[in-house]
């Protein structure tokens, strides 16, 4: 049995607030938690405070370079108290548009900078204080004053590096925009990596795009979503594996985003998610339960025709909030 949980898309050519419908969807409907991203649109923490329902929540990935793990572990503390929810949270690198572009800061040791944030962060979140004198994270004699909201802490992983510190130091991998059989071999690497380090592996979830009965919005906005990600590291990399490498080279010489957006072709989106009919979706889903993942995280798209998702998150809602 695994779980099948909600992350929301925060499509950035739809309304901002409709994020909220879909976390409502989400509550209403039963599924096991709520992942709350944060790249360009609300700060996670704010919008997991204000949004109504009693769901789960995972906040992030928060970006290592940009957030401080006591900045992350005061920000789950506020909203685990304030809202009376279970909160967790979730880390990772991030990507050089974000971190350098966006926010100006640098990314020393990205694989070091995960896994010191992960330790300090399990310490926070346990009540306890934190004194690290890391490589990249540093901090010393903090300790939370609102009630410490223990959970798992997540890692987003994708590259060896990252895979690696994930088995090692995570309760959680979350995996992206990645076809079944590249999960799989990410969860037998995250393991391994787990049994090298004579600890239980942790668990695996993955985030899948996903849409019952698109329509040609819903076909767009899925290529659109698809384009930021295909020269990125890591990313890259698994649209290589799944076959996609000559668009992935193309992305590398820096073509406008129109020119990349047209030569994207239908099935990369459906190499990367779930679409089709609602049978077809949950085929898909089985797909990666089959390869060894605990929790699909199901992004649905939204649209004009089906604003917030809310059909697709229908029509997969299953009682007892999980899926075989």
């Amino acid at each position: 049995m695994g779980e099948l949980s909600v992350s929301l898309g925060l499509w950035q050519d739809r309304p901002s607030i409709e994020a909220v419908e879909t976390a409502r969807a989400a509550d209403e409907l039963g599924y096991a938690r709520l992942w709350i991203g944060e790249m360009a649109t609300y700060d996670a923490f704010a919008l997991a405070a204000a949004l109504p329902g009693t769901i789960p929540l995972v906040l992030g990935p928060f970006a290592v370079a940009v957030r401080t793990p006591v900045q992350i572990a005061v920000g789950a503390a506020t909203v685990a108290e304030l809202t009376g929810r279970t909160v967790e949270v979730a880390i990772g690198s991030s990507s050089p548009v974000v971190v350098s572009g966006w926010h100006g800061r640098h990314a020393p040791a990205p694989a070091r900078a995960l896994a010191e944030t992960a330790e300090v962060l399990r310490t926070l979140l346990d009540g306890g204080r934190a004194d690290v004198d890391g490589k990249v994270v540093r901090t010393r004699g903090y300790r939370l004053r609102a009630p410490a909201p223990g959970g798992p802490v997540t890692i987003a992983a994708f590259g060896p590096q990252a895979v690696r510190v994930a088995g090692r130091y995570a309760d959680r991998m979350v995996l992206n925009l990645l076809p079944p059989f590249v999960a799989g071999r990410l969860v037998a690497a995250v393991r391994d990596a787990a049994a090298d380090a004579g600890r239980e592996p942790p668990r695996v979830a993955a985030w899948v795009t996903g849409a019952v009965d698109p329509d040609d919005e819903a076909t767009s906005r899925l290529a659109r979503a698809v384009v930021g990600y295909l020269g990125a590291p890591g990313y890259g990399e698994v649209f290589t594996e799944a076959g996609f490498g000559d668009l992935v080279r193309f992305a590398r010489t820096g073509p406008s985003p129109r020119e990349l957006l047209a030569a994207v072709p239908p099935s990369l989106a459906a190499a990367v998610g779930a679409i089709g009919s609602a049978d077809d979706v949950r085929s898909r889903i089985a797909e990666y339960a089959a390869a060894g993942v605990d929790e699909v995280c199901v992004v649905p798209v939204a649209t004009d025709a089906d604003p917030a998702g809310r059909r697709t998150l229908t029509a997969l809602a299953r009682k007892g909030r999980e899926w075989q």
